[in-house]
Order: C-alpha cells, then sequence, then structure tokens
C-alpha cells in the first residue's frame, strides 16, 4: 500500500507588504509595470538624468580644468640599475656576511649596531629621490615653485645651519629664524669641471602678490661642490616670516647647469634690502633658462616669526614690521531680563557698565 505523508500547513505570517495597496484584482490598472521592456526604458532614462554626484567631475572641471593633467617630469633622467645586477650584489653580500664569524656572533649575542651613516648613504642612494618627491607633493612645492611639473631631486643637499646636526635642513622641518639668520654651509656631490645653480626661496611670504615670491639667496656658476666660489646674483637674507602670518616655506633648489650661464638680466644689487628688487617667480626663473639648466636637487624647512624677525624688518629692510592679528569680536550676551530663569548666580555681572568685573563677590 502506497504510504501517506501528514503535512502540517502553516498559518500565513500576516498580511503582505503594500498588500493593502495593491489591487490584484485589477492589475490592468499597473500597466506600467507589467512590461519589463518599459521598466527598463524609464530605469535608462533615470539613469541619464544628471545628479550631484554625477556632476562633481564637471564641478571640479569647471574650478580648475587642469586638475586632471598629466604633470611634466623636468628632471634629470632617472636610470634604475638592472635588477640582475641588484640580485648578484646582494647575493655576494650575503655570501660575505655568512663568511664573518664576529657579525654571526653579534647578531647571535644581540649586540650588533647598524651604522646609521650607512643606512642613510644606502637610502639616498636607493629610494630617497621618489620619497622627496612624496614629501614635496604633499607640502605643495612643486604646485607652487613648478605648475604642472616636477622632478626627481636625484641629487641630495647637505644643508647645516649650524656645527651639530640641530640646524640642518631636510625636507619640510621646523627651524626658526634666528637659527637661519646667517648663510649655511651647503654641501652635494658633484662632478669635477660641473656647473650648478643654487636656489633659496620663499613662496608664503610676498606681502602684496599671493603668486608672486621673495629671493633669499641665488648663486649661479657653482664649480663643482664650491658654493662659495659662484657667483652670487642676490646675497642672502634671513627668513622674516611676518608676525601672525603661521609657518612659511622656504625651499633650497639645485639645478645642474649644462654650461656657463650669462645671468645679468638676474643680478641684483647688492647689498639687495629691497623686497621689489627681491620680487620673484621660480617658474619664469627657469624657462628663461630651462635650455641650460636642469633641477636636480631639493631641500626645504619652514619658519614662523620670533624676535629676529623685527630686528630683520627695521635693521635690514628699514621699514615698520607688518603685524597680521586677528581680532576677536565682544563677547555676545542676550538682552538682559527682568526676571532671568535658570541663570547662575552672577547673572548681573554680563551687563556692568565698567571694565573691571567682580565675579561672584556679592
Amino acid at each position: 500500500m502506497p504510504s501517506a505523508f501528514l503535512c502540517r500547513q502553516t498559518p500565513p505570517l500576516g498580511p503582505m507588504p503594500n498588500e493593502e495597496m495593491i489591487d490584484v484584482q485589477s492589475l490592468e490598472s499597473k500597466e506600467r509595470y507589467r512590461s519589463y521592456t518599459r521598466y527598463l526604458k524609464q530605469a535608462e532614462e533615470a539613469k541619464n538624468q544628471p545628479a550631484w554626484w554625477k556632476t562633481y567631475k564637471s564641478y571640479v572641471d569647471r574650478s580648475d580644468p587642469e586638475h586632471d593633467a598629466e604633470k611634466v617630469d623636468i628632471g634629470l633622467p632617472y636610470c634604475r640599475p638592472g635588477r640582475t645586477k641588484e640580485a648578484r650584489e646582494r647575493r655576494q653580500v650575503m655570501k660575505e656576511n655568512k663568511k664573518n664569524v664576529e657579525l654571526e656572533r653579534a647578531c647571535r649575542l644581540r649586540t650588533y649596531k647598524i651604522p646609521l651613516d650607512r643606512v642613510l648613504e644606502t637610502w639616498e642612494k636607493s629610494s630617497s629621490a621618489f620619497h622627496i618627491r612624496r614629501l614635496a607633493d604633499h607640502y605643495g612645492v612643486f604646485r607652487d615653485l613648478f605648475p604642472m611639473a616636477y622632478f626627481l631631486p636625484q641629487v641630495p643637499l647637505r644643508i647645516y645651519y649650524s656645527q651639530d646636526n640641530s640646524g640642518q635642513v631636510h625636507y619640510g622641518n621646523r627651524l626658526t629664524p634666528t637659527e637661519a639668520a646667517s648663510v649655511p654651509q651647503i654641501g652635494f656631490d658633484a662632478e669635477e669641471g660641473s656647473l650648478w645653480t643654487l636656489l633659496l626661496t620663499c613662496p608664503d611670504e610676498h606681502l602684496l602678490d599671493n603668486e608672486a615670491e621673495y629671493v633669499h639667496w641665488l648663486v649661479g656658476n657653482i664649480p663643482g661642490g664650491a658654493v662659495q666660489a659662484g657667483e652670487e646674483l642676490c646675497h642672502y637674507l634671513p627668513p622674516f616670516p611676518a608676525r601672525g602670518t603661521g609657518f612659511h616655506r622656504y625651499i633650497y633648489v639645485l639645478f645642474k647647469q649644462e654650461g656657463p650661464i650669462n645671468f645679468q638680466e638676474d643680478v641684483r644689487p647688492s647689498p639687495c634690502h629691497s623686497l621689489v628688487d627681491r620680487s620673484f617667480k621660480t617658474t619664469d626663473f627657469y624657462r628663461k633658462h630651462q635650455d641650460n639648466m636642469t633641477p636636480a636637487g631639493l631641500a626645504f624647512f619652514q619658519c614662523q616669526w620670533d624676535e629676529s624677525v623685527t630686528e630683520t624688518f627695521h635693521t635690514t629692510l628699514d621699514m615698520r614690521e607688518p603685524v597680521f592679528e586677528f581680532i576677536r569680536p565682544p563677547v555676545y550676551h542676550p538682552p538682559q531680563v527682568k526676571y532671568p530663569h535658570r541663570q547662575p548666580l552672577r547673572y548681573m555681572d554680563r551687563y556692568r557698565d565698567g571694565k573691571e568685573h567682580s565675579y561672584g563677590i556679592y
């Protein structure tokens, strides 16, 4: 005999969503939803309608038409060593390290110390140019000095304002105007017979034009790495960030020359204490000599106001010091009421006429 299965019917969970809104008996009134083609057509029309998240790119293009343009590399060509050569050198170093008994013993006892000078030297030879470029992009150096262009700083710049490492210029570190008051010591690796140009400029310091800069130091036709033997086109001027304007960027750019350059049009009077004569634009300077020089090195630091800036304005520049301070508006108090509710005990002190307030004294 065939076996029979007893199934237990479960009651419905309840009314379905939108059941009271859709009349199942008269589906002819829902002609709009009966055809998938009509629904697809309406979906395509809704998709093509402008929306704020679709028009964001158009807003950005309208405000900054060149935001998505490809930047031009104006630096020295980068020649990466072959991977086969790097692997061979790495295997050779590992082979020599395995034969070194003292190195093995120091590593086992955890007494081996890696010299930081070797680490810095290896970093400068391997990936320093790419890291410095990322830092320069972060601080807006290329955006303000070389619009729509960039370069890889392949020549490391060593700049010291003091004998110890406290006054060294890195890539965005902070120095005071007092520390940067005198001419620094410059060092970089240069071939014998090569010529260089060194520039120190500030894109944040100009008092009248936001797009202009002040040149603080300009030396051209530097033979080898001897900066003191170059042609000083504009003598050194200490940083003078105005009071209340925050941190300013002071950027060193090193250019490699193809040969001797005539800088007669770029020479400033010596001594140059006029801010009008020190008005400068790195873009115009580079475009004028771009056939004979190429940017190769970069270093920059930040400064904000201290007491030495006042002396620079009064003594060196012979002008009144500009001060930018925020004037806070008076504290707003609502109109006084006769019967204040849930107010502190010194409520009346807000509306005293005198300047001296005796809060809490009754």
